[in-house]
């Protein structure tokens, strides 16, 4: 019987070198194909975060454009309308200096204001000097182009004719 165990022995430890050399193999291809796959993922982050960056890129482009481009629109709609309102205000309400007020001139909005309310009340002729006032800056801001109105009282802050 011991030469019997001795083969049973012989022959555990023949299937146990086998399958450790298989488990061995198995762990090799197991390892490349990780390495395989990690090399996959890493690729794969990078494509992504390109992706993402080029994304980011356009975006930004885009946006930019939009702001811009609202800005333009903004900018040319505004300054035409304070243009017209400001004109038609001055030629019809000119002694009472609203106008001044739409363009940011407080100063010189009360002083026309206190001047066309004072010839009101007192029937004088500080009244009828703040209309006519009035009237010509009104046909000067609606004769001159948007452009020319908005650098000489917008952005060159001219207050008087």
């Amino acid at each position: 019987m011991s030469e019997e165990n001795k083969d049973l022995g012989d022959k555990a430890e023949d299937a146990f070198d086998a399958a450790k050399d298989k488990a061995s193999e198995l762990g090799e291809k197991a390892s490349e194909k990780f390495d395989d796959a990690k090399e996959a993922t890493k690729e794969f982050a990078e494509d992504a975060k390109e992706a993402a960056s080029d994304f980011a890129d356009d975006a930004k482009k885009t946006a930019n454009e939009f702001a811009e481009s609202a800005k333009e629109a903004f900018d040319t709609s505004s300054t035409e309308n304070k243009k017209v309102l400001a004109g038609i205000l001055a030629i019809v309400l000119g002694s009472l200096g609203i106008h001044k007020f739409i363009l940011g001139y407080q100063k010189e909005g009360i002083i026309m204001l206190v001047l066309g309310l004072l010839g009101f009340f007192t029937c004088g002729i500080t009244s009828m000097i703040s209309w006519i006032v009035g009237v010509v800056e009104g046909i000067m801001y609606l004769t001159k182009t948007d452009e020319e109105f908005y650098n000489t009282y917008q952005a060159g802050s001219k207050p008087w004719f």
